[in-house]
């Protein structure tokens, strides 16, 4: 039994034939990847768990075909985004972790500078959680994720330019909520 971030366990199979994926090496290169992404979306680290374990169950039942995966980074994240998509719809908000800022915020600085960093990311993601759906979507995979264009496109199933756009217009409108904000304070 493999551990990920968080303490959960990912299933793996024992044997395997020399032309399959080696699952242990997937967990390992990609948990710690679909635990930020699907934890971006959920705020729950319990749920967040749940949905890296079934993407890894979903790696075994479709391990025969991994090998004709171009860009087993890209389909990886797109299954956690879609489950994590899914799961978010059934969660209440009281259920989110509040500690998400927190793991964000930089890590060997004082503690009431990094209490700081955290109450500010606190601001900016209650901001990015009233963006427009797909400009929330986009913002998170660019800026917490830092996938490039082509990889949002292929995890979002829009044009790159389709992606450009929107993350263009999800900074703007960000930024401005942002500004407006700061001058109440």
């Amino acid at each position: 039994m493999e551990s990920i971030p968080g303490g959960s366990l990912v299933l793996f199979w024992a044997e395997k034939a020399e032309s399959e994926v080696d699952l242990a090496a997937l967990v390992e290169s990609y948990s710690r990847l679909l635990f930020r992404v699907a934890y971006s979306i959920l705020r729950s680290r319990t749920e967040t768990e749940d949905v890296v374990q079934e993407v890894f169950v979903r790696v075994i039942e479709r391990r025969r075909s991994l090998q004709a995966i171009r860009d087993i980074r890209v389909w990886l994240v797109r299954i956690v985004w879609n489950l994590a998509l899914d799961r978010r719809r059934r969660i209440r908000p009281e259920q989110m972790d509040e500690s998400f800022a927190e793991t964000l915020a930089e890590s060997g600085v004082p503690v009431d500078e990094r209490l700081t960093q955290a109450q500010r990311m606190n601001s900016v993601l209650r901001e990015i959680e009233r963006l427009p759906k797909r400009e929330r979507h986009v913002l998170l995979l660019s800026a917490i994720e830092e996938l490039g264009t082509a990889e949002m496109a292929a995890v979002m199933g829009r044009s790159e330019s389709a992606v450009r756009a929107l993350l263009f217009r999800a900074r703007t409108r960000l930024r401005a909520r942002l500004a407006t904000r700061g001058g109440e304070q």
